[in-house]
């Protein structure tokens, strides 16, 4: 009982962090709802469309760190709590889970936030292995700079995070905690946990996809909304 407790827990936590909307806040600091403008969302993309450089800087700064503090947090108040390692890096997943979740349907806001990929890196690099940050960061700039398209450099980067996860652990070269593999349910756990993350972006870019399949889908420089 008292592992599904710390689950819960963290889960909390994590929304509770995820409900400080960056660029909500900071449109609300220039007298506007950043949701009535461009897109409609509350993230990165629309700051830096609607409010410009410098706005969407902060907006992606801000919804990372608030992930990967979270993810600290959790670390040192149960790490003296719990003995297993392993049990550790999968409450530090929840807590990003809640993270996500609550940056994506922050109840004050009508449960219209953002599309939790800044929020998804947070969490990838709170788990601080450097080789998946690398590939995930060279995967979206190399994705965006071919074809200007942010929706899916986010859409590969949240697969590729599945992925890079899964192949890591199963040859045994994954990074965390002096190269630790997991095993039996908690592996499976970790996996779903993941995949869940992923799934997430996935549902929260469904306009964006059939925009993307149907090739009208907005380009980062570009001043009209499709």
């Amino acid at each position: 009982m008292e592992n599904i407790l710390y689950r819960v827990i963290c889960v909390v936590v994590g929304y509770v962090f995820g409900l400080i909307q960056t660029s909500y806040i900071y449109g609300k600091m220039n007298h506007i709802d950043i949701r009535d403008y461009g897109s409609g969302n509350a993230g990165t993309t629309n700051a830096i469309r609607t409010l410009g450089k410098k706005a969407g800087l902060i907006t992606f700064l801000g919804d990372i760190f608030k992930a990967i503090i979270c993810s600290v947090l959790v670390y040192f108040v149960f790490k003296g709590i719990v003995n297993d390692r392993h049990f550790l890096m999968i409450l530090r997943l929840y807590a990003g889970v809640g993270v996500i979740l609550g940056h994506n349907f922050p109840f004050y806001m009508g449960f219209k936030g953002g599309k939790g990929v800044a929020a998804s890196a947070g969490v990838v690099i709170g788990l601080f292995d450097y080789k998946i940050i690398l590939i995930e960061l060279a995967l979206f700039i190399a994705i965006v700079a071919v074809t200007r398209y942010v929706s899916l450099g986010s859409l590969v980067i949240t697969a590729g995070f599945f992925i890079e996860f899964v192949i890591f652990n199963e040859l045994g070269i994954y990074g965390f905690h002096n190269n630790m593999q997991f095993t039996g349910n908690q592996k499976i756990e970790t996996y779903i946990i993941v995949f869940f993350i992923g799934a997430l972006a996935w549902f929260k870019h469904r306009t964006n996809i059939v925009r993307l399949l149907h090739g009208t889908g907005r380009k980062l420089g570009e001043k009209k909304e499709v």
